[in-house]
């Protein structure tokens, strides 16, 4: 099946970013779909969280082997297989009769994620020229925002037009037709690795030399426990704002509306990021901002103050700091995408410092969420999430400052 001429013409580099959304939406898909598989399947809710977070398991267990591979097989031969296994998995999850079909094609969705983003960056870097590298990295840190907020915009719309079923089936065909398209239009691995090879890299060449370059240097270990920090705390006060506002009241169709802008002005982050890091800011500087400003922003979007006789904070006043902690937050992933780029040992090791990055980053989304359920568990509401995310902000300050470190005698 050709390509259309005007489809050829995009830039590469936004065509690598189209695929990281098409397989984003795959991640947010499963959130608006929920109620449908209940009636349908009679999915309980702890079977709805197992098959909520076997994407981020996946990537807790195997961001680092995926990464490794990507390296290994080629970067744009990695997309695509990653690409068709999540449409496969989405067309035949639309026929699934059981919640164990589910949960097996679920898994099998979560590694074609994985094969699907990690090349990425590394993929980015290569089809850009230097000077456009720091702004299209920040772009790329857009993707999972903006294939969530996707997701949780249009899913419903479909579901309730159409039937799960079909919008597992939709989601499935685009993926597919992007494999399409970034086969037919992407420069081939061996085209690229002949203008970009390098003879420092042939000792990496080996999956044993990939693997000890990236874990024996201190700049994928910064990065990656970075992306922890960041990821834990968004995908957490993301996740549970919808539980929030339906205990407050509010309408389904209403919370929809705001989780998704607060899943979206995040966006507005990364790509400022990828603006300033092209301008010459330093790095650091953008995670010390990001990283503050989500611990204070959290504060005040929960903690009950103690002077005003235990009374919150405006409802108004509260949601704009949930947009805040998103959207000034989103300098961190732009960032840490392209120190991951810049602080690889070696040419051949992005993937799999972009690997081990995601593996933390991961672990950050599958520890978060219940680490903030169990403080609000015990707290007896969510008056206390800001102790959570600003631990993990205080962390995540102190990484930035080891980052500004090793960043600093490299540049």
């Amino acid at each position: 099946m050709p390509v259309p001429k005007y489809l050829r013409q995009i830039d590469p580099a936004m065509l690598v970013l189209l695929a990281g959304v098409s397989a984003a939406l795959h991640v947010g898909k499963l959130a608006p779909a929920l109620p449908a598989l209940h009636e349908a399947l009679g999915i309980t809710l702890v079977q709805a969280g197992f098959l909520l977070s076997l994407v981020q398991f996946a990537g807790m267990l195997l961001g680092l082997a995926v990464g490794l591979a990507a390296d290994g097989i080629g970067l744009k031969r990695s997309m695509l297989m990653g690409l068709s296994i999540i449409s496969l998995a989405s067309l035949l999850g639309g026929f699934a009769q059981d919640v164990r079909s589910l949960l097996i094609l679920r898994a099998m969705e979560g590694f074609g994620f994985l094969l699907a983003s990690m090349p990425a960056p590394s993929l980015i870097r290569q089809l850009v020229v230097p000077a456009r590298m720091s702004t299209m990295l920040g772009v790329w840190g857009a993707y999972m925002p903006l294939g969530t907020a996707l997701a949780l915009l249009g899913g419903p719309l479909v579901i309730a037009w159409l039937g799960w079923r079909t919008w597992w089936w939709s989601l499935g065909a685009l993926s597919c037709l992007m494999a399409v398209w970034l086969w037919q239009v992407l420069p081939t691995d061996a085209d690229r690795k002949a203008q970009v090879q390098h003879a420092s890299d042939h000792a990496a060449s080996s999956w044993p030399g990939r693997l000890r370059q990236t874990l024996t240097n201190r700049g994928p270990w910064l990065v990656a426990l970075s992306f922890a920090m960041y990821s834990g705390q968004w995908i957490a006060l993301i996740g549970f704002l919808p539980s929030i506002y339906a205990l407050a009241g509010l309408s389904g169709v209403a919370t929809a509306l705001l989780t998704a802008l607060a899943a979206l002005v995040n966006i507005g982050g990364n790509i400022m990021s990828g603006r300033l890091l092209g301008a010459g800011v330093h790095p650091h500087r953008l995670l010390y901002t990001g990283f503050v400003v989500m611990g204070l922003s959290s504060v005040v979007a929960f903690a009950v103050l103690p002077f005003a006789g235990g009374a919150s904070l405006p409802a108004e006043l509260r949601y704009g700091a949930v947009l805040l902690f998103s959207m000034v937050g989103g300098l961190i992933p732009g960032t840490l995408f392209s120190l991951a780029v810049k602080l690889a040992p070696g040419e051949r090791t992005v993937s799999t410092t972009v690997g081990w990055t995601q593996q933390w980053a991961a672990t950050g989304q599958f520890a978060g969420p219940p680490l903030v359920a169990w403080v609000a568990s015990a707290a007896g509401g969510w008056q206390l999430t800001w102790i959570v995310t600003g631990s993990c902000s205080l962390l995540g300050l102190l990484l930035a400052w080891q980052i500004g470190c090793l960043h600093g005698g490299r540049t």
